[in-house]
């Protein structure tokens, strides 16, 4: 089912058992995820574009790259600034694009876009996104194909805030098992990676009223070769984002400035972290007509 004349584009309705998943066509953003009447996402209203990113997806990266700039084979490339608070170009190509569906069921719609090539980034790339709603949980996969002629660099990201609707945001307990962070500059770009401690170390759980941070974590333990991060309430009640292997980065984003919450967390699984472009950390390159897949999802905990 979908509904149209939305500023987020034409919204996908997806349902399994009580679970509604709605997936809004620009930057095939996740608007809303609810079990059992549980929001488990922040969302935005029909008249809003996704607030603080929230939901869009990412590619062909994440996060940010320095003024936007990087070189490709000697050739310094200028790509436009996105981010003119910070100077950068931020979260990739296709953040204000509308994706066209595919495929589509009752639960399971598949979205795609184009990078078209362009002044700071001239490679043709195709996103695919598949959004899979069962009653126990969403999948997200994300696909990227490049039909360019010569290898391309890109990684891939998602931007999520998680939520349990009825506790207070800044009340859950926060838990990422990362063993390493990095640290930044003004603009929000690396400067180097640290051992988790202190505030920064989420481990054992965090209350995320106490965590004022934007910051990239790696380092990531693996349960049965995935990523998991937890965020859970007070009376036991959790929601799990996971991500695999490829997905060996999570930024964690705590907002005080979301519309109409007091706290919101974002919870960003990415395949590299900032400014990969130019530190190639995490960085991949895609063959001429080679594609490369990655999962992630949401798990609700709500018994």
């Amino acid at each position: 089912m979908t509904h149209s004349r939305l500023a987020s584009g034409t919204n996908h309705i997806l349902r399994a058992g009580s679970s509604t998943v709605v997936v809004a066509s620009l930057a095939a953003a996740l608007r809303s995820y609810e079990r059992d009447g549980v929001a488990l996402t922040e969302t935005w209203g029909d008249g809003d574009i996704p607030a603080g990113g929230g939901g869009i997806l990412l590619a062909p990266w994440p996060n940010r790259i320095a003024k936007g700039r990087w070189t490709l084979h000697g050739k310094e490339q200028q790509l436009d600034i996105t981010e003119p608070s910070k100077g950068n170009a931020s979260h990739g190509l296709l953040r204000n694009t509308g994706y066209r569906a595919v495929d589509a069921a009752p639960s399971r719609v598949v979205l795609e876009a184009e990078v078209f090539p362009q002044h700071g980034y001239p490679f043709h790339l195709v996103h695919r996104a598949t959004y899979e709603l069962t009653q126990e949980q969403l999948t997200v996969t994300q696909e990227l194909t490049n039909l360019s002629d010569d290898a391309a660099p890109f990684a891939l990201g998602a931007h999520p805030y998680l939520r349990i609707s009825g506790v207070a945001t800044e009340e859950l307990t926060l838990t990422v098992k990362a063993h390493e962070m990095f640290e930044a500059d003004d603009r929000s770009i690396p400067t180097g990676k640290v051992a988790v401690s202190g505030y920064s170390d989420l481990r054992e759980g965090r209350r995320v009223g106490d965590l004022g941070i934007d910051t990239a974590f790696t380092a990531l333990e693996q349960v049965g070769g995935r990523h998991e991060h937890v965020l859970a309430a007070p009376d036991g009640r959790r929601v799990t984002l996971w991500a695999d292997a490829s997905f060996a980065y999570a930024h964690i984003f705590v907002s005080t400035v979301y519309p109409g919450v007091s706290t919101a967390v974002a919870i960003e699984p990415m395949t590299a972290p900032a400014d990969a472009f130019n530190s190639g950390e995490g960085l991949r390159w895609l063959d001429p007509g080679a594609s490369f897949s990655a999962e992630w999802g949401i798990l609700p905990g709500l018994g």
